[in-house]
C-alpha cells in the first residue's frame, strides 16, 4: 500500500459507544477517520486524540445529521483534508419515545421515522459522489434487532430501525452495480452505550439468560461486525443484514 492513499471514513455518532469503538478499529486497520458528533466535542476529541496517540489519523467534525446543509458541510471539510469519502457508518441515533402505543403521538412515532430516514438520506447523498466517482464504496448502517424482534416501549425505535433496513436494501440493489456494497449491522442489547441505561438489572439478567453467549454485547463486538463489512475483504456480500447479538435471535 506504499504511496496509496488510506480510505476515508466518515462515522457518524462516534463520541461514544459503538461508533467510538467502530472509529478506533477501522484507524488501527489504517483507515483515515472522520469522527462526527452532535454535542459531545470534548469526548469526540478525546476518541481522536488516542487514535492519533496509537499512530493513526482521526479527525472531529460536528455535524447535526438530521440536517443537510450541516451534513455537506461537513464532507466539504473532509474533502478539503482528505478527499472524498470511501466508507459511511452511519451510527449516529435521533432521540426516540419509549412508551407504548397507546401512550404514543404521531409526533413521536413519526417524528423518529421522519429523523432515521432523514439522517439516513442525508449522509448517504453526501458521500455517494466520491463513491460512485472510483467505483467502489462501503456503506454500513446501523440498525437494532428491536426491528425484527419488538419489545415493550420499543415500537418507535424498531418501527424506525426496521425502516432504514428495507432502505438499504433498495440501495444495496441499485448501487451494486458501481461497486459500492450496503449492508446493515443489527445489534442486540449492548453494554456500556447511551441507552444501555433503558434496561434495569433485572432486565438485563434476561436477557443475558436468553442470550447463547451468556453476556450482553460490547460496544467492541459491533465494531468487529461493522469492520468487516466496511473493509476490502468484503468483495461480495451486499444487501445482507449481521445480527450480533450472541444468538438471541435464534430464539
Amino acid at each position: 500500500m506504499t504511496g496509496v492513499p488510506s480510505r476515508v471514513a466518515l462515522v457518524t455518532g462516534a463520541s461514544s459507544g459503538i461508533g467510538a469503538a467502530t472509529a478506533r478499529l477501522l484507524a488501527a486497520r489504517g483507515m483515515r477517520v472522520v469522527v462526527n458528533y452532535l454535542r459531545s466535542g470534548t469526548a469526540a476529541e478525546e476518541v481522536v486524540a488516542g487514535i492519533e496517540a496509537a499512530g493513526g489519523q482521526a479527525m472531529a467534525v460536528q455535524a447535526d445529521v438530521r440536517q443537510a446543509a450541516a451534513v455537506e458541510s461537513m464532507i466539504e471539510r473532509v474533502r478539503a483534508t482528505w478527499g472524498g469519502v470511501d466508507v459511511l457508518v452511519h451510527n449516529a441515533l435521533t432521540p426516540y419515545a419509549i412508551k407504548s402505543f397507546q401512550d404514543m403521538t404521531w409526533e413521536e412515532l413519526g417524528g423518529k421515522l421522519d429523523d432515521e430516514l432523514r439522517a439516513a438520506f442525508a449522509v448517504t447523498k453526501a458521500v455517494l459522489p466520491s463513491m460512485t466517482g472510483q467505483g467502489w464504496g462501503r456503506i454500513v448502517y446501523l440498525g437494532t434487532g428491536l426491528s425484527r424482534r419488538p419489545r415493550e416501549g420499543m415500537i418507535a425505535l424498531g418501527t424506525a430501525k426496521a425502516a432504514l433496513a428495507q432502505f438499504a436494501r433498495y440501495l444495496a440493489q441499485e448501487l451494486g452495480p458501481q461497486g459500492i456494497t450496503v449492508n446493515v449491522v443489527e445489534p442486540g442489547p449492548v453494554a456500556d452505550t447511551k441507552i444501555s441505561h433503558v434496561l434495569d438489572d433485572e432486565q438485563k439478567q434476561r436477557q443475558v439468560a436468553a442470550t447463547p453467549l451468556g453476556r450482553l454485547a460490547r460496544p467492541g463486538d459491533v465494531a468487529q461486525a461493522v469492520a468487516f463489512y466496511a473493509s476490502e475483504d468484503n468483495a461480495f456480500m451486499t444487501g445482507t443484514t449481521a445480527a450480533v447479538n450472541g444468538g438471541m435471535s435464534m430464539y
